[in-house]
């Protein structure tokens, strides 16, 4: 059985590095961030369905993905981000994903902490908002009683506080 681990947390908190990282380290596969190229593909702004959509595409490339892993699938962005992201920007969810946030379960959450410096880039859109973001992320964990840890740290020792967590539950 493979165990799956959502990496999750605001912008610009290194959850792509930190996917592709464990995933080197583990020998297995990653799941990539399904909005960036949703986003990219769509070419307008975005609206309140495509995150609908964009949550979808996630939950079916890691579907897919999970076909490849070697006993652990990384997930850069899970349900977690999904839900936040349509309840900070527009103040309510999709019935499905608050259904597979509820349902949909991974066996670690890696919250990544928000000291890591911003970093731009076009399809971000709340520098200033992170610590904010964060705290919402963690008390959403918090009270749906997920198995979560915070990751604190800058390059390789950030990627190490994590492999202990994750050793932990091998």
């Amino acid at each position: 059985m493979i165990k799956r681990i959502a990496i999750t947390g605001p912008e610009s908190t290194g959850k792509s590095r930190l996917a592709e990282e464990l995933a080197i380290h583990y020998q297995t596969a990653w799941v990539a961030e399904y909005a960036r190229k949703y986003l990219e593909k769509i070419m307008r702004p975005y609206d309140y369905e495509d995150i609908l959509q964009i949550a979808v595409g996630q939950l079916d490339n890691e579907n897919k993905t999970a076909e490849n892993a070697n006993k652990l699938l990384f997930c850069d962005t899970d349900f977690t981000v999904t839900k936040i992201w349509c309840e900070f920007k527009y103040n309510k969810c999709h019935q499905w994903i608050n259904e597979q946030f509820k349902y949909h379960k991974y066996d670690l959450y890696l919250l990544c902490n928000t000291d890591l410096p911003w970093e731009f880039d076009p399809q971000r859109e709340n520098p200033n908002e992170r610590e904010t973001l964060f705290q919402i992320y963690h008390q959403l964990l918090k009270d749906s009683a997920l198995p979560f840890v915070i990751i604190n740290g800058t390059g390789a020792e950030r990627t190490n506080n994590a492999i202990k967590y994750i050793d932990n539950i091998l």
